[in-house]
């Protein structure tokens, strides 16, 4: 298990156990996060998984096209470390990373 942590909307600071392989969001919803509506179900259409980046111990991998597309076009508050948790698939090299949730 890989542990992340998530800053709510509230500013409410959750740390989850997430299994490697399942993306950022599906650990997320499971465990009840506020602010990751995951309205499209992980296919990168709606943005509602959208977090920030704030501190990563390991680069996280590359952003693909499709996901700064989704960022671009859907996201109402996109940032330098603006990311989509659907497209962020979990490893061990992301223990302790910690993502801000940006909610609607």
């Amino acid at each position: 298990m890989t542990r992340l942590v998530f800053i709510e909307p509230s500013g409410n600071r959750c740390e989850i156990d997430a299994a490697d392989g399942e993306s950022v969001m599906q650990a997320a919803t499971a465990k009840g996060i506020a602010g990751i509506d995951a309205e499209c179900g992980g296919s990168c259409m709606c943005a509602t998984c959208h977090c920030l980046v704030v501190d990563a111990a390991n680069p996280l991998p590359d952003m693909q096209s499709a996901e700064a597309d989704t960022l671009e076009f859907t996201a109402h508050q996109m940032h330098d470390n603006s990311r989509l948790t659907c497209q962020l698939t979990v490893t061990p090299a992301m223990d302790g990373t910690v993502f801000q949730v940006i909610g609607r």
